[in-house]
Protein backbone atom coordinates (compact mmCIF):
# COMPACT_ATOMS: atom_id res chain seq x y z
CA UNK A 1 0.00 0.00 0.00
CA UNK A 2 2.84 2.35 0.91
CA UNK A 3 4.47 1.65 -2.44
CA UNK A 4 1.22 2.45 -4.32
CA UNK A 5 0.77 5.68 -2.36
CA UNK A 6 4.34 6.75 -3.13
CA UNK A 7 3.83 5.92 -6.81
CA UNK A 8 0.63 7.99 -6.92
CA UNK A 9 2.32 10.92 -5.17
CA UNK A 10 5.22 10.68 -7.60
CA UNK A 11 2.88 10.73 -10.60
CA UNK A 12 0.96 13.68 -9.17
CA UNK A 13 4.19 15.61 -8.63
CA UNK A 14 5.11 15.00 -12.27
CA UNK A 15 1.76 16.44 -13.30
CA UNK A 16 2.35 19.56 -11.23
CA UNK A 17 5.79 19.99 -12.80
CA UNK A 18 4.42 19.48 -16.30
CA UNK A 19 1.95 22.36 -15.78
CA UNK A 20 4.66 24.75 -14.65
CA UNK A 21 5.54 27.64 -16.89
CA UNK A 22 7.88 30.58 -16.90
CA UNK A 23 5.87 33.11 -14.91
CA UNK A 24 8.34 35.95 -15.47
CA UNK A 25 8.23 35.49 -19.24
CA UNK A 26 4.44 35.17 -19.13
CA UNK A 27 4.27 38.51 -17.27
CA UNK A 28 6.39 40.14 -19.99
CA UNK A 29 4.12 38.75 -22.69
CA UNK A 30 1.09 39.94 -20.71
CA UNK A 31 2.49 43.50 -20.52
CA UNK A 32 3.14 43.46 -24.25
CA UNK A 33 -0.01 41.79 -25.50
CA UNK A 34 -2.35 43.65 -23.12
CA UNK A 35 -1.51 46.77 -25.12
CA UNK A 36 -2.61 45.12 -28.36
CA UNK A 37 -6.18 46.42 -28.35
CA UNK A 38 -8.30 46.47 -31.49
CA UNK A 39 -7.49 50.17 -31.98
CA UNK A 40 -3.75 49.60 -31.68
CA UNK A 41 -3.80 46.58 -33.99
CA UNK A 42 -5.73 48.59 -36.59
CA UNK A 43 -2.85 51.08 -36.63
CA UNK A 44 -0.36 48.22 -37.22
CA UNK A 45 2.32 49.77 -34.93
CA UNK A 46 4.89 47.07 -35.63
CA UNK A 47 4.54 47.14 -39.41
CA UNK A 48 5.63 49.36 -42.25
CA UNK A 49 4.45 49.15 -45.85
CA UNK A 50 6.79 48.81 -48.82
CA UNK A 51 5.46 52.14 -50.10
CA UNK A 52 6.44 53.86 -46.85
CA UNK A 53 9.96 52.36 -47.06
CA UNK A 54 10.31 53.69 -50.61
CA UNK A 55 9.06 57.08 -49.45
CA UNK A 56 11.62 57.09 -46.62
CA UNK A 57 14.36 56.24 -49.13
CA UNK A 58 13.28 59.08 -51.42
CA UNK A 59 13.24 61.51 -48.49
CA UNK A 60 16.69 60.18 -47.50
CA UNK A 61 15.49 59.44 -43.97
CA UNK A 62 18.00 57.57 -41.87
CA UNK A 63 16.89 54.07 -40.96
CA UNK A 64 18.35 50.58 -40.88
CA UNK A 65 17.27 47.44 -42.70
CA UNK A 66 17.77 44.24 -40.72
CA UNK A 67 17.71 41.42 -43.29
CA UNK A 68 17.11 38.22 -41.32
CA UNK A 69 17.10 35.83 -44.27
CA UNK A 70 19.67 33.05 -44.58
CA UNK A 71 22.93 33.91 -46.40
CA UNK A 72 21.88 31.93 -49.50
CA UNK A 73 18.71 34.03 -49.75
CA UNK A 74 20.63 37.23 -49.15
CA UNK A 75 23.12 36.36 -51.89
CA UNK A 76 20.36 35.69 -54.41
CA UNK A 77 18.37 38.87 -53.77
CA UNK A 78 19.93 41.27 -51.32
CA UNK A 79 20.04 44.79 -50.03
CA UNK A 80 22.92 47.04 -50.98
CA UNK A 81 21.45 49.84 -48.91
CA UNK A 82 24.22 51.53 -46.88
CA UNK A 83 22.45 50.87 -43.57
CA UNK A 84 21.61 47.23 -44.26
CA UNK A 85 22.52 44.68 -41.63
CA UNK A 86 22.58 41.06 -42.77
CA UNK A 87 22.00 38.85 -39.73
CA UNK A 88 20.11 35.55 -40.13
CA UNK A 89 17.12 35.12 -37.81
CA UNK A 90 18.80 32.35 -35.83
CA UNK A 91 21.68 34.71 -34.96
CA UNK A 92 19.88 38.00 -34.29
CA UNK A 93 19.66 37.60 -30.52
CA UNK A 94 23.32 36.87 -29.92
CA UNK A 95 24.90 39.61 -27.83
CA UNK A 96 27.41 40.61 -30.51
CA UNK A 97 24.64 41.00 -33.09
CA UNK A 98 22.25 42.91 -30.83
CA UNK A 99 25.07 45.38 -30.19
CA UNK A 100 25.07 46.19 -33.94
CA UNK A 101 21.47 47.38 -33.85
CA UNK A 102 20.82 51.10 -33.37
CA UNK A 103 18.79 52.16 -30.35
CA UNK A 104 17.76 55.55 -31.73
CA UNK A 105 16.98 54.84 -35.42
CA UNK A 106 14.14 52.96 -37.05
CA UNK A 107 14.96 49.32 -37.80
CA UNK A 108 12.99 47.72 -40.63
CA UNK A 109 13.11 43.93 -40.17
CA UNK A 110 12.91 42.08 -43.49
CA UNK A 111 12.57 38.48 -44.59
CA UNK A 112 11.15 36.96 -47.78
CA UNK A 113 7.43 37.34 -47.00
CA UNK A 114 7.15 38.72 -43.46
CA UNK A 115 6.63 35.36 -41.78
CA UNK A 116 9.99 35.40 -39.97
CA UNK A 117 10.09 39.17 -39.55
CA UNK A 118 6.89 39.24 -37.46
CA UNK A 119 8.11 37.19 -34.47
CA UNK A 120 11.61 38.67 -34.73
CA UNK A 121 10.20 42.20 -34.60
CA UNK A 122 7.96 41.37 -31.64
CA UNK A 123 10.89 39.83 -29.76
CA UNK A 124 13.13 42.82 -30.53
CA UNK A 125 10.45 45.18 -29.25
CA UNK A 126 10.04 43.07 -26.11
CA UNK A 127 13.73 43.40 -25.23
CA UNK A 128 13.75 47.16 -25.76
CA UNK A 129 14.13 47.87 -29.48
CA UNK A 130 10.86 49.80 -29.71
CA UNK A 131 12.07 51.32 -32.97
CA UNK A 132 11.83 47.94 -34.75
CA UNK A 133 9.10 47.46 -37.37
CA UNK A 134 8.55 44.65 -39.84
CA UNK A 135 8.25 45.16 -43.57
CA UNK A 136 4.72 44.01 -44.39
CA UNK A 137 4.92 41.36 -47.11
CA UNK A 138 8.71 41.15 -46.94
CA UNK A 139 11.19 41.67 -49.72
CA UNK A 140 8.66 40.19 -52.18
CA UNK A 141 6.21 43.01 -51.48
CA UNK A 142 8.98 45.60 -51.67
CA UNK A 143 10.05 44.33 -55.09
CA UNK A 144 6.44 44.43 -56.30
CA UNK A 145 6.07 48.03 -55.07
CA UNK A 146 9.09 49.28 -57.03
CA UNK A 147 8.08 51.00 -60.25
CA UNK A 148 9.73 53.80 -62.24
CA UNK A 149 7.55 56.23 -60.24
CA UNK A 150 8.41 54.80 -56.81
CA UNK A 151 12.06 53.94 -57.44
CA UNK A 152 14.33 55.90 -55.09
CA UNK A 153 15.99 58.83 -56.77
CA UNK A 154 19.59 58.40 -57.85
CA UNK A 155 22.11 60.55 -56.05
Amino acid sequence: MKRVLLSVMFLLSLNVVSFAYDQELAAKFDRMFSQMTQEVLAMAPCQITPEKVLEMLNKQEEFYVLDIRRPAEQNFVGFTFKNALHIPMNEVFKKENLSKLPKNKKIVVVCHSGTRAAPTTLALRMIGFENAVMLRGGISALAAAVTPKTLPLEK
